[in-house]
């Protein structure tokens, strides 16, 4: 979709993404381009575009003097804010490729990443992620610099550590460079964090992305005057792509905020028009909204239920799924009395909502949707820059992840594979040939591992080849849609289906806290005694939970045990991946003696 003033920069225009910035800085110089909150005065600071570019051709003229080469790999270990991107743009513009790292990754995967990209530089944050890395200094040979927003402890002898004010030290900046480089080239190496093995590097070249961002505002409607607030990590390539490169193409503006604790202060505070998430953030709000209604009286959940089943039908209608209905005109006073309250909790103007990265389930969808919020979603990979597919507004089918994007190719191959073909697949795997040749065959075509159908041009994604649990009985079961049913449950934090050659399904299950300590005392147990987690009355109840919420399942979708366990799955701990995926194997070995009870004499 075209933006209202045409300020849009084509990738053609950009041809690199040093290019899209040095073209945005030149179009908009007086536009604002980021706001951040500053701790220090505890105020929100707007930077223009102009304010952008100088600071970018200061860290170049720094850059410089580490005499890198084009081609040699950086690293980026910072939460989001605008020097994420002054340090990206920097680097881009030497013709250097930016490997961005994940802040909660742990240190050990973060050496590796270093030590196998090759990189010579690594800039963080400060004490926090110092702390990481000192554990692993000795495997770090390969860095000749590494640079600190703020000050940290240096052990003696550590000369390459240096904070970046004195860095940047006497260097004024200048003249913004843009390396000339080949739109073909790479420009960076994402890391994906892999649910088995080690994480492998996507290659991406520039017109990879740049072909992404253009093709998806196509589709996705963004405009000069939209404001962002971006809080997916920028290691992520679904948040660098669509909310930080894309909104750079259209003149957007982007609003870092504080932290995922904060984010509700900071949605009514920004009050932004458009939000980018994965489907956890949307399920946590859905869960809070369904416990806030538990302990609500019978009309304010009918009320609630009214302009959710009243505002689903007028989406219908607008669409063009469904015909009028009277109860329609209820929508003015719902939407007065529901709706708009809860939307003004996302700040009370947003136009869109996109969500990508999983799955999304259907009633999460159909309760945002239904008060009155264009949420859509796309899919993709990080190996396809990301997007292969979103939903237009227009055209908005909840249930699929949307039509392709203009230029690319889908198909559905062996075994109900979705397959793709396109300018945005990535170069290959760094310093890893076969892995490329098991992910992309000889005629081009990338294999997603995702089992999907293609209809009336929409892609419906139905599960994923390797996670389906086959049981004895040969039964294939895709645990991924049972565990996004069972999570739409305010009592279940996280939960990982288990049956794989086995006689029948169990569950292990992370409760929520708050949660537990009510169901405690509606079962008579003491929710502080470990004991109770393994109860016969807490398993009964959270099977009949189970049995309701798979209730429209087929029949092999029945849970006939549970393990029940406080104890949060985290990167930390290795139970799942910084893009909140399950590791599955690793569960696996952490509850097998639990599981072999649940299976004990079958």
């Amino acid at each position: 979709m075209q933006d209202k003033d045409n300020s849009r920069i084509p990738a053609e225009t950009a041809k690199t993404l040093a290019g899209l910035f040095r073209e945005r800085v030149k179009a908009t110089p007086d536009a604002i381009a980021y706001r951040q909150y500053n701790p220090a005065d505890q105020q929100w600071h707007n930077y223009s575009w102009a304010d952008m570019g100088k600071d970018v051709a200061r860290w170049q003229s720094a850059l410089a003097e580490e005499n890198f080469q084009p081609g040699d790999r950086v690293a980026i270990l910072l939460r989001n804010c605008r020097e994420w991107v002054t340090f990206d743009q920097a680097a881009l513009g030497c013709g250097l490729v930016v490997v961005p790292l994940y802040t909660d990754d742990r240190p050990d995967n973060i050496a590796y990443i270093l030590h196998n990209a090759g990189c010579k530089l690594l800039l963080l944050l400060g004490e926090q992620q110092w702390a990481g890395i000192r554990t692993v200094l000795d495997e770090l040979g390969g860095l000749e610099r590494i640079l600190t927003l703020e000050p940290v402890q240096v052990p003696a002898g550590e000369q390459r550590v240096c904070q970046i004010d004195t860095w940047l030290r006497g260097h004024s900046g200048g003249e913004l460079h843009c390396d000339e480089g080949d739109s073909n080239e790479l420009a960076t190496i994402v890391y994906t964090s892999g649910t088995t093995g080690k994480a492998k590097g996507v290659m991406l070249s520039h017109w990879n992305i740049l072909f992404n961002c253009d093709r998806a505002l196509d589709i996705v409607q963004m405009y000069p005057d939209d404001l962002l607030l971006s809080f997916l990590p920028l290691s992520h390539t679904f948040e660098r792509t669509v909310g930080y490169y894309i909104p750079m193409m259209v003149g957007a503006t982007v609003a870092y905020a504080r932290s995922i604790p904060e984010l509700g202060e900071d949605l009514q505070t920004v009050r932004p028009t458009l939000m980018i998430s994965v489907p956890r953030i949307y399920e946590r709000v859905y869960n809070k909204i369904q416990a806030g209604l538990a302990e609500k009286s019978p009309l304010a959940t009918w009320l609630f239920n009214s302009a959710v089943d009243v505002g689903w039908k007028r989406f219908e209608y607008r669409q063009g799924r469904a015909g009028w209905h009277v109860s329609l005109l209820l929508w003015p006073l719902l939407n007065r009395l529901v709706a708009r309250k809860i939307m003004a909790k996302l700040g009370g103007r947003m136009h869109m909502a996109a969500s990508g990265g999983a799955p999304l389930s259907t009633p999460v969808a159909r309760v945002f949707i239904g008060l009155g919020l264009n949420l859509v979603q796309g899919y993709g990979l990080t190996e396809t820059s990301p997007i292969l597919t979103a939903n237009p507004v227009e055209d908005n089918d909840p249930a699929s992840v949307g039509v392709a994007l203009r230029g690319l190719e889908l198909k559905i191959g062996t075994n109900e594979e979705l397959l793709a073909r396109g300018p945005s697949i990535m170069l290959g795997y760094w310093g890893n040939q076969e892995a490329t040749r098991q992910i992309i065959d000889a005629d081009g075509w990338l294999h997603t591992g995702d089992k999907a159908s293609i209809q009336n041009n929409h892609v419906y994604i139905t599960g994923r080849l390797k996670e389906i649990i086959v049981l004895a009985n040969g039964e294939k079961v895709p645990p991924a849609e049972l565990e996004m049913a069972i999570a739409l449950d305010p009592l279940f934090e996280q939960v990982m289906i288990i049956g794989d050659n086995r006689p029948y399904l169990s569950a292990v299950i992370v409760l929520e806290a708050e949660q537990w300590k009510l169901t405690a005392r509606k079962l008579g147990l003491d929710a502080s005694d470990p004991a109770a987690l393994r109860s016969a009355a807490l398993c009964d109840h959270v099977k009949d939970k189970l049995q309701r919420l798979l209730a429209t399942f087929p029949g092999y979708a029945r849970i006939y045990a549970v393990t029940c366990s406080l104890n949060t799955w985290s990167i930390d701990n290795g139970m799942i991946t910084p893009t909140m995926k399950l590791k599955r194997r690793r569960i696996l070995e952490e509850f097998a003696d639990s599981i072999e009870q649940m299976y004990a004499g079958h």
